[in-house]
């Protein structure tokens, strides 16, 4: 499967951003998805996942309370909502897909499969 993410840009501390990230293939309701994020000098973190219907998610505690993950698995797309953005949200932010059928919402980057290019967000303070 081909992931490419999109919607990433600049914009001021306290304003919101949503990324798309588009799938390919026909079995993008089989996958539980994830968001995964990069920043200069960091180590790639987990941001959210959710899983193959959209019934679970799980959240970074960074983000909780400000950052939504969905999906549409009509559209075979994976959408992460961010609200109230800060500085420190700044990254290269990352899909990725989890083709294990056994596979549950998880952050450990891994156990994911696939990964999409890569959407830059940069938030100005």
């Amino acid at each position: 499967v081909q992931l490419q993410a999109s919607g990433g840009g600049l914009v001021q501390a306290g304003g919101s951003l949503r990324l798309s990230c588009a799938a390919s293939g026909r079995t993008f309701s089989s996958y539980v998805m994830g968001w995964f994020r990069q920043a200069p000098g960091k180590e790639r973190e987990f941001v959210a996942a959710i899983s193959r219907r959209g019934a679970s998610t799980f959240y970074a505690d960074s983000v909780k309370g400000r950052f939504t993950i969905s999906r549409d698995n009509g559209k075979n797309t994976v959408y992460l909502q961010m609200n109230s953005l800060k500085s420190e949200d700044t990254a290269v932010y990352y899909c990725a897909a989890d083709f294990s059928l056994q596979a549950t919402v998880n952050a450990a980057a891994d156990e994911y499969d696939s990964w999409g290019q890569g959407t830059q967000v940069t938030v100005s303070s």
